[in-house]
Formats: C-alpha cells, sequence, structure tokens
C-alpha cells in the first residue's frame, strides 16, 4: 500500500492543467474590464496614503485592504477558480475571515498604526521593505504574465489575484505596527504557503517570486519581533538596575 502512494508525484493530485489555471485570470480580466487597469494605481495609492499625514490613513488603508480580499476573494476564488478546484470554496472562506479581521481590527477598532509622518524623518528598515514589497505586488506582479509570454489579460493585479493581494498585505502590515498588524499576517502567510504548493506542483515560474517575497517579508518579521523582545528585554534591565 505504501508502494502504491509513493507511485503518486504532486502533479497527480493537480485537479487543472496550468493553462487552464491561467486562463481563469483572463476570462475574469476580459469581464471585468476596465477595473483591472485601475486597481495597480489604488494599490499605489494605499502606499501613498500610509506615507502620508491624515489622521485616519491606518483605518481608509484597511478598508482599502478589505476591498481588495474581497475581490480576490469572491470574483475569482469563489466566482472563477472554483470551477477547476472543489478546495477554492474552503479558500474563499478562508479569505471572508480575513475580510472580517481587516475590517473589525484595521477599521472599526484600532486601524493600522503607520509611523507620524514628518519632514526629514528616517522610516525604519521594516518600513521601506514593506514599500519596495507593496510596490512590486501593485506593478511588478502584473508584468509576469506577459514577461513569460503569456497575453496581457492573463495579468495578475491587486483586488483580484490572491497572490499580488497577499503580497501587497504583507507589505504594508510590515509598514504598518501595533496589535492590529500582528492579527492580520497569519491568513496572508498562510495563502502564500498554500499557492507556493500549487505553483511548484504546476513547475510555474511565479512560484520564485512569490517565495522570494513572502520568505524575505516573513523572515523580516521574525528579526523585528526578536528586536522587540531585545528592547523590551534592555529596557527591563534598565529599569532594574536604576532600582537598584
Amino acid at each position: 500500500m505504501i508502494d502504491h502512494w509513493r507511485s503518486y508525484a504532486l502533479s497527480d493530485f493537480l485537479l487543472f492543467a496550468p493553462a487552464t489555471y491561467f486562463r481563469q485570470f483572463e476570462l475574469m480580466n476580459a469581464a471585468l474590464m476596465p477595473l483591472p487597469l485601475l486597481l495597480p494605481p489604488l494599490a499605489l495609492a494605499v502606499l501613498l496614503l500610509a506615507r502620508s499625514r491624515l489622521a485616519w490613513r491606518g483605518r481608509i488603508a484597511g478598508a482599502l485592504l478589505c476591498a481588495f480580499w474581497a475581490g480576490s476573494g469572491f470574483l475569482f476564488l469563489w466566482q472563477r477558480y472554483a470551477a477547476i478546484n472543489w478546495a477554492a470554496v474552503w479558500l474563499a472562506a478562508g479569505f471572508a475571515v480575513q475580510i472580517a479581521l481587516l475590517l473589525w481590527l484595521a477599521v472599526l477598532r484600532d486601524g493600522l498604526a503607520f509611523a507620524p509622518a514628518r519632514p526629514g524623518r528616517t522610516y525604519s528598515w521594516r518600513a521601506r521593505l514593506g514599500t519596495l514589497i507593496l510596490g512590486y505586488a501593485a506593478l511588478g506582479w502584473p508584468l509576469h504574465a506577459p514577461l513569460l509570454g503569456r497575453p496581457w489579460l492573463q495579468a495578475e493585479v491587486v483586488g483580484l489575484a490572491p497572490d499580488p493581494t497577499a503580497l501587497a498585505t504583507l507589505g504594508l502590515l510590515l509598514m504598518a505596527g501595533g496589535r492590529a498588524a500582528t492579527a492580520l499576517l497569519a491568513l496572508p502567510l498562510v495563502w502564500c504557503a498554500i499557492s507556493l504548493l500549487t505553483l511548484w506542483t504546476m513547475e510555474a515560474a511565479e512560484f520564485w517570486p512569490l517565495a522570494a517575497a513572502s520568505g524575505i517579508a516573513l523572515a523580516a518579521l521574525i528579526a523585528a519581533r526578536f528586536a522587540s523582545d531585545a528592547g523590551a528585554g534592555a529596557g527591563e534591565a534598565g529599569a532594574t538596575d536604576r532600582r537598584a
């Protein structure tokens, strides 16, 4: 029995051909045109919003992320991907959970806590890295289709395609801080892991940029966590010395 299962490869469990997968983006983009052309600039607007001085920028950015996750969860996973993969229904449910968390934590409750923008301010390495990841998700990811010889209509854009939406979210959360950002990280990382497995099985070239971008984001989050713990430990030690 064990030898029987060993004879299978991951590709044997794939429910669709790679061409069928990417064709779903083409069908969706064609049906929603010109929305796919408007979403990359809107994603960049979120980046500029995070760097602005608007008092409500954290809540507005959270609301736009809600819209992005709703678009990719419903318009792609539910309406398109579910037609070729039965598990997409459950994946869409996960997106609904992320939308609910974004709505509660990033819009109605705390909001995303971006560092105040002041003249001459130097942004942290974490914020700069988040800026690069968000910018790549917004402008770089749609270029994969033509660069890999596929039609422009198969471009994956933030707010419709799950991969750039998850990456843009990770980038924005790297720029932010506070409890809301920490609580919102899990599901984008889970989606990246699921998508990486799919892309690897399809032998799709998009595996490598997604692995690199999500891996860098995860490493940055872990490094920031350790730095925060070390700073807290140093602060406690200093307080103890002063009391002594």
